[in-house]
């Protein structure tokens, strides 16, 4: 069975999570915007192995600590899609911006698209590439355990923000409508920040995205 922890990091409060399989303790930690030594402690304290990356986006909150992880780990980096690959080389440029510690840029080990699937154990994650947000981000979403990590598209009452660089309102709310709503009212999801929900809550009260929006 897929488990998970929500580890808040960042001066934004950003949802880094902790997920793993629960047969194998093997683990990936998704989006460590920063915090190095509190997402490892809470890696220590679970017990589990990370094997890898998961990024859904290349914003410094969401990504920031990833080179200095992946060393300090020595595990693979996988997503967003390529599409993000501009925000990932600007991070440098995004931690000035935004008042954060200098970081790194960093290469994935793995580029993502549609129709990918990472493994964490014996557990399979689908990617989902839903752009809006930014260009290149993408949902990863596990079937059997009914749960998605949805970065910056979808939140608890509210959608991802679209007046960056590349951002695109009519692509994001695309994105929720069409990829991630068939997906089943039951689908809890780990947002990038705030409260987790259900697609299905989304849909009946979501004022941006809602069913009567």
């Amino acid at each position: 069975m897929l488990r998970y922890k929500i580890v808040p990091v960042t001066p934004f409060e950003q949802n880094c999570s902790i997920l793993w399989c629960d047969t194998t303790r093997k683990a990936a930690v998704v989006d460590p915007g920063g915090d190095v030594e509190r997402i490892v402690a809470a890696v220590a304290e679970l017990g589990v192995t990370v094997e890898r990356i998961l990024i859904t986006h290349g914003h410094i909150d969401h990504a920031g600590a990833t080179a200095v992880l992946a060393h300090q780990l020595q595990v693979p980096v996988e997503g967003p899609e390529k599409g993000d690959a501009f925000w990932i080389d600007g991070l440098p440029q995004q931690s000035k911006m935004f008042g954060f510690p200098q970081v790194e840029a960093f290469t994935p080990d793995r580029w993502l698209v549609e129709g990918d699937q990472v493994r964490i154990g014996e557990e399979s994650l689908d990617v989902i590439h839903c752009p809006g947000h930014t260009p290149g981000h993408v949902v990863f979403f596990s079937p059997a355990a009914r749960l998605a990590a949805v970065g910056d598209v979808l939140f608890a009452g509210s959608i991802g923000r679209t007046d960056f660089p590349r951002g695109d309102h009519k692509a994001l709310i695309q994105s929720i409508r069409q990829k991630l709503w068939p997906l089943g009212r039951d689908v809890a999801f780990i947002p990038g920040h705030g409260p987790m929900s259900t697609f299905g809550d989304e849909r009946e009260g979501n004022p941006y995205v809602g069913d009567h929006a």
